[in-house]
């Protein structure tokens, strides 16, 4: 059970970001001065002790940066501290539970991996604890999107589905007369709204007797790239097209956004991550001048009925483990949940036959997924466990560190944190954890663009991904595909498509010696 404590008292205000909101493209709320932030920013879905000055100390020294690259930094095999886990050497490296779980907890783990992988079916059934799939869905199953609990893929040939890859969509909030009340508490806030037939995100399969909303069709353009060396790199720009709408034409002013599903490893030790830490980093404007310009976002959370950091998905559009579960449940699935108790899930109203077809919540859970079911799958989702590091103090491994801080990667991609000491998680407790991520928005340039906002995420930006795990990719996966929608086909081309902010690394990355960008991908891969 999720218990509250109180937030820490760090407002947007304290981090001068002016009263009025920010103007990025159509639905921001122009004009319109926001209210001075009655809220703050804190972590009230944690039961936190307060760390000590002396605390505060040993934690600055040990996420310092280094200085020494000779030999591996101390601690940093461990990438989650005592929750890592030992590399297994199959496809199940990324389906562990955390290193320190408790006996009793491991059965916990165990129930939540069975509900990840459960197959959901249509209603009526007479399977009733597992019935209301759909009407309309992207996946069977948590599973199904996230195989082998690691990170998904783009169709790789005509004829292979799109299963864990699906576009979303929104519409400028000012084309509707939604209800962004809210929202609008919220400064620099963005107002979107789902489009009124398709809702926010589009479901490529349906149950029997009901259409599909649409068939993801991908295109790519190979570009050449020249690599100081002679060497030579090719990148695929992809153009995406929601083909064979099943319910009529999208609306005129509709964004579309390609995602492919994240790895799922170490969710919980980024939710343990204190706010202040991550909040410490921004620097929205630049201050310090070296081109970095990174900013938290800030989304409603359905689960607190409160404004709170963004930290899950790819442009940080969820603030908790548990309201990430319930909404991929919800979109992906078609299951309802105490937190989206809709029996018709991402159906519209203009959907009628969705929305009056039998569901599954008219047995005794209430809604298709219970309470306590959530609550499992959140547990599962909170304690897979994160590897190992691999061949630490290898010379081309440290030479690539040396190289990664020096071209500046460590800038957005923050190796280190120490986690809230939590009086309820103990596997998440008081960690020194190494997930090379700020969990802060970034502008990553036009070619990474998708020109859909989310929250206070502009089109351009985009939440640094955690880099723990990125060299079991190939591994856990069978693929190497990176990004936001699996275009980059290697570690390489992921780093040559970095733009906006992280142009003047993607530059030296091209300029850099070829031995120097192999010890990159060296340490890369060692994560």
């Amino acid at each position: 059970m999720l218990k509250f404590a109180l937030p820490l008292h760090l407002t947007l205000r304290s981090f001068a970001w002016g009263l009025s909101c920010v103007v990025v493209g159509a639905g921001a709320y122009a004009d319109k001065p926001a209210a001075p932030p009655v809220w703050t920013l804190g972590d009230p879905h944690l039961d936190v002790v307060p760390r000590t000055p002396q605390e505060a100390k040993r934690i600055s020294d040990v996420t310092a940066m280094p200085t020494d690259f000779s030999v591996p930094h101390r601690f940093e095999e461990k990438s989650a501290g005592a929750a890592t886990v030992r590399v297994a050497n199959s496809a199940d490296a990324f389906s562990r539970p955390s290193g320190n779980i408790t006996f009793e907890d491991e059965l916990n783990f165990k129930v939540g991996n069975g509900l990840f992988r459960k197959l959901w079916v249509s209603a009526p059934a007479s399977t009733l604890a597992s019935d209301g799939l759909g009407p309309l869905y992207n996946a069977r199953s948590c599973q199904r999107c996230h195989i082998k609990d690691g990170r998904g893929h783009p169709p790789e040939q005509d004829d292979d589905n799109a299963i864990s890859i699906f576009l979303r969509v929104s519409i400028p909030a000012s084309a509707t007369a939604i209800d962004t009340v809210k929202a609008a508490e919220i400064a620099g806030y963005i107002a979107t709204a789902p489009d009124p037939t398709y809702g926010s995100q589009l479901q490529d399969f349906a149950v029997q007797g009901h259409a599909s909303e649409y068939r993801l069709d991908v295109q790519y353009t190979e570009r050449a790239i020249a690599l100081a060396g002679g060497a030579t790199a090719s990148l695929r720009h992809p153009e995406y097209k929601a083909a064979d709408l099943g319910y009529g034409p999208l609306h005129r002013d509709a964004m579309l956004s390609p995602r492919v599903a994240p790895q799922m490893i170490g969710l919980g030790l980024l939710e343990a991550i204190p706010a202040a830490d991550i909040l410490a980093q921004a620097d929205p404007d630049d201050a310090d001048g070296d081109g970095i310009s990174g900013r938290p976002n800030v989304v409603w959370s359905v689960e607190f009925d409160r404004p709170m950091l963004g930290r899950f998905g790819l442009k940080a559009g969820s603030p908790t483990v548990k309201e990430q579960s319930a909404a991929a449940f919800a979109g992906d699935i078609g299951i309802s949940s105490p937190l989206f108790p809709a029996g018709a899930g991402e159906c519209t109203d203009a959907q009628t036959a969705c929305q009056t077809a039998v569901h599954g919540d008219g047995d005794n859970r209430g809604t298709e997924i219970d309470a306590e079911g959530l609550e499992l799958v959140s547990f599962y989702s909170r304690n897979l466990g994160v590897p190992a590091r691999r061949d630490v103090g290898g010379v081309d491994v440290l030479r690539g560190k040396q190289v990664f801080h020096a071209t500046g990667c460590a800038a957005c991609h923050t190796p280190s944190f120490v986690t809230h000491r939590l009086r309820d998680q103990p596997e998440q407790s008081f960690q020194l954890i190494w997930p090379y991520t700020d969990m802060l928005l970034h502008d990553m340039g036009p070619d990474l663009a998708d020109n859909r906002p989310e929250a206070r995420a502009t089109g351009r930006e985009w939440r640094t991904p955690p880099l723990w795990g990125i060299g079991l990719t190939q591994q856990v996966s069978g693929h190497s595909y990176f990004l936001h929608d699996g275009r980059a086909r290697s570690l390489l081309e992921a780093v040559l498509w970095h733009g906006g902010e992280a142009q003047t690394q993607r530059d030296a990355v091209v300029d850099m010696s070829i031995a120097d960008r192999a010890a990159l991908i060296a340490f890369l891969e060692s994560l």
